[in-house]
């Protein structure tokens, strides 16, 4: 993993996640596991955090897997293959999701996505489906992991749709398009976009409040992030920082939000 060289403890809101390519599995046999991304390996790493160490590592059966979604039960880690190039850059485009067996420290199986999507964030939504960014498709695909195989699509109307957010109660989403420099709304339960917010010239990373009011999206033309409220779908303000940020956490706290 890739140590931040910056951090800002920003008095705000709450976030997500700062190992933006690392997921807990809370419910693993191994009583909770700290799931990696290992780009240049072309591996997922299986840490145990109370130990601090790395404990198994399992290859993937591609190249290149950028995040990475842990089962509900914690059996089952699934990695979308994206390719062996950044967001916007030409190099290898994926069309599969890896699947992981974190009991057995395998490769699983994988799901194909029909042509190749550059499939990269990956979150369970309360439905139970698999929700994945789909950048060429300019979609999120929505996924059924007990038949393995694509159920539904939703565009987002913007090219680069990389990261994502869901809603607490899993009826909405919001991506980061990164150089078409917007958010999308889209209703999860209609499988619809709903609209495109413009931001900047071009966006990273998103993250939400825990209690699903506020959206952020940061700025990396200018040292800034927008604040969206969820209710209007609309700006409602912008905290200054003295640098550019590419992410961001809300704490627990409800007050404070984290930086990097």
């Amino acid at each position: 993993m890739r140590r931040l060289r910056h951090a800002f403890l920003l008095s705000v809101v709450p976030l997500l996640s700062l190992i933006m390519c690392a997921q807990t599995s809370p419910n693993s046999p191994s009583n909770g596991l700290l799931l990696v991304a290992n780009k240049g390996d072309n591996s997922l790493g299986l840490v145990d955090p109370v130990a601090g160490r790395q404990i198994g590592e399992v290859a993937e059966g591609g190249v290149t897997g950028h995040e990475i979604a842990a089962s509900p039960d914690g059996k089952l880690a699934y990695v979308p293959i994206y390719g062996n190039s950044g967001v916007g850059k030409p190099g290898t485009d994926g069309d599969r999701i890896d699947i992981i067996d974190l009991q057995e420290h395998k490769l699983a199986g994988s799901i194909a996505l029909g042509k190749p999507v550059r499939p990269h964030c990956a979150k369970f939504g309360p439905d139970g489906f698999l929700y994945v960014s789909a950048e060429l498709a300019q979609a999120i695909y929505v996924v059924d992991v007990n038949a393995r195989k694509v159920v539904g699509e939703i565009p987002t109307g913007a090219i680069e749709s990389h990261m994502f957010v869901l809603s607490p109660d899993g009826k909405r989403a919001y991506t980061s398009n990164v150089h078409a420099g917007s958010v999308s709304v889209l209703d999860l339960e209609k499988r619809a976009l709903i609209t495109v917010i413009p931001v900047s010239k071009i966006v990273q990373r998103i993250s939400m409040t825990a209690d699903g009011k506020r959206v952020f999206a940061h700025d990396q033309a200018e040292p800034r992030i927008a604040v969206i409220d969820t209710a209007t779908n609309k700006i409602s303000g912008w905290i200054p920082l003295p640098a550019t940020v590419y992410s961001s956490a809300p704490l627990p706290d409800g007050h404070t939000m984290v930086a990097s």
